[in-house]
């Protein structure tokens, strides 16, 4: 890991989101691909579609929430910067849902995605501007933007936005992950809300990947408790069985021992959740495939976001992520051509940045415009629509 050290110590004063790394820090995807990876769970989002009460479709959007993020686990890889006006499509017809996502914004990052699903059940939309920080052995991303859950037959939307994200032993020993900070989730229609803290690992470990939280009504009243690992599984269980157990867990003294840990050292991980009595499952993950450790630690689902199938080319936006040469080189295993593909398009890059600047010319978005948020009146990147009717004709030549 010296070879890090060496490159990112002269940059420190940078943002590091601005920074081209070595390809060898990567993983065969495109960030907005790795956005993509929201959609895994969308069994949760069909599944609060046909809820007729509104706490418990909060319940399970508030499992959906978690599982977002869920396929970060030891994904410790670095996936390639999109660049400006890059696009990725995914239709999942069996799941019942296409989605669009384009790079809106090279300085500041900014990424935006739009999923709706096939028979007007939901739209899943949000931006992404992930916001760097390095700590010295870390690295801590912060994922600014908000996600917008819409329930089309229930005529609800829910906003939240995600957890930070921390990359741990950057410079030397294991690298790992945590995730930690406060979620809340609003229900715009009804005033309900659910608020999630993400614990962070603390000094021996006990919390790692813990999240505990609450549903509460719009009068603040607890209505659920909601608690899991945001790597396994969520339950949910009522207030009043969650407060009695906890009292008698304290009692009992169960609380795991403290092992002694150094500062950004991989804690060993505790018991898995332990499932309170009268708990309802909200959610387990999908376990990942046995070669998954061999493949950047992808799950079954990652691994298929860059296949291109016959006739596919030619229904594909040819500022796809999976026309990229330098990312479908690394998946052959060709590292050198990756990285001098990935070098020739980040220049061409620039240098397109540098003739918009001498024409006085901006940048123009082809599938999104930037605007307001209808229900937390906040700036957000919208989508503009018309992607799927496959006229192509403006979009830019990006490599």
């Amino acid at each position: 890991m010296q070879l890090l050290f060496n490159f990112v110590t002269p940059n420190l004063l940078q943002e590091l989101s601005k920074i081209a790394m070595p390809v060898v820090f990567n993983e065969p995807l495109s960030f907005l691909q790795r956005m993509s990876e929201y959609m895994e769970h969308t069994h949760l989002i069909h599944q609060a579609c046909s809820l007729s009460d509104s706490m418990d479709r909060m319940q399970v959007v508030a499992a959906f929430a978690v599982s977002a993020v869920a396929s970060q686990w030891e994904r410790t890889g670095k996936p390639f910067n999109p660049l400006l006006g890059e696009t990725y499509e995914l239709t999942r017809e069996e799941e019942g849902y296409r989605l669009i996502s384009e790079q809106v914004s090279h300085h500041p990052p900014i990424s935006a995605f739009h999923a709706q699903s096939l028979k007007q059940e939901f739209e899943f939309h949000g931006s992404i501007y992930p916001k760097l920080k390095f700590w010295g052995k870390s690295v801590e991303a912060e994922p600014k933007g908000t996600m917008t859950l819409e329930l089309l037959k229930h005529k609800e939307a829910y906003t939240w936005t995600n957890p930070m994200c921390c990359v741990h032993n950057i410079i030397l020993g294991k690298l790992w992950i945590e995730q930690y900070g406060t979620v809340e989730i609003v229900n715009h229609s009804t005033g309900d809300k659910c608020v999630l803290n993400f614990k962070p690992c603390g000094m021996f470990g006990k919390e790692l990947h813990k999240v505990e939280g609450h549903i509460q009504d719009k009068s603040k009243k607890k209505r659920r408790v909601i608690y899991g690992k945001w790597t396994e599984c969520m339950y949910s269980v009522d207030p009043k069985v969650y407060d009695t157990y906890k009292k008698s867990d304290k009692k009992s003294g169960s609380d795991s021992k403290k092992l002694k840990q150094e500062a950004d050292e991989m804690p060993e991980v505790q018991e898995t959740v332990t499932v309170i009595p009268g708990s309802a499952l909200l959610w387990r993950i999908t376990p990942r495939p046995p070669h998954s450790a061999q493949m950047y630690n992808f799950t079954s689902f990652a691994m298929t976001l860059n296949e291109l199938e016959p006739g596919m080319e030619r229904l594909l936006a040819p500022t796809d992520c999976r026309l990229r040469p330098d990312i479908r080189a690394m998946e052959n295993g060709d590292i050198d051509s990756a990285s001098t593909e990935k070098e020739r398009l980040e220049e061409k890059q620039r240098a397109a940045r540098r003739e918009r600047s001498k024409d006085e010319e901006e940048w123009s978005t082809r599938w999104f415009h930037l605007g307001t948020n209808p229900h937390t009146g906040a700036e957000d990147w919208l989508y503009t629509g018309g992607y799927f009717d496959r006229n192509y004709t403006d979009c830019p030549n990006i490599y």
